[in-house]
């Protein structure tokens, strides 16, 4: 859509995917990226980690079940997707903004590692029936939004 931020973050991922559904059924997954940019100092001859970005994800429905089954914590990825800022106020009555990226593509990086592919036969990211029936899985504010689409 026109005016949305779309970016692409290289990272590793801090923590493993979070699978949860939303009372409708859809699946969303939930990690954090972390990008860590790196520079020659050439004075010292040494590599300098700058200040890391940590990023919050969402991914959805057969997507989200492949990243939760396909990664985790401490993997190099490429994830790119609309960046979203987002206003709130904390218990003590703070006001915070966060920023979160609705992603569309993630993938494992495969600078330092191999992978092997499978192609899912997808289920389109819902859960089976008489899992859907047991209600929401979800508490997570993140997890109960649709997508816009």
């Amino acid at each position: 859509m026109a005016g949305e931020t779309v970016i692409t973050v290289v990272g590793n991922l801090v923590d493993d995917p979070e699978l949860r559904f939303t009372p409708s059924g859809a699946a969303v997954a939930k990690f954090r990226v972390a990008s860590t940019p790196r520079t020659l100092d050439r004075q010292a001859n040494e590599w300098k980690d700058g200040e890391s970005l940590f990023l919050t994800c969402a991914v959805w429905r057969q997507s989200a079940e492949n990243v939760a089954e396909s990664l985790q914590r401490g993997m190099r990825v490429i994830v790119q997707g609309r960046l979203k800022q987002r206003s709130y106020e904390d218990r003590e009555g703070v006001k915070r903004t966060v920023y979160e990226l609705d992603v569309e593509e993630v993938g494992a990086s495969l600078r330092n590692a191999t992978a092997r592919v499978t192609k899912t036969t997808g289920g389109g990211g819902q859960r089976p029936a008489a899992a859907a029936a047991q209600g929401p899985a979800v508490d997570a504010p993140w997890a109960t939004q649709e997508p816009p689409f």
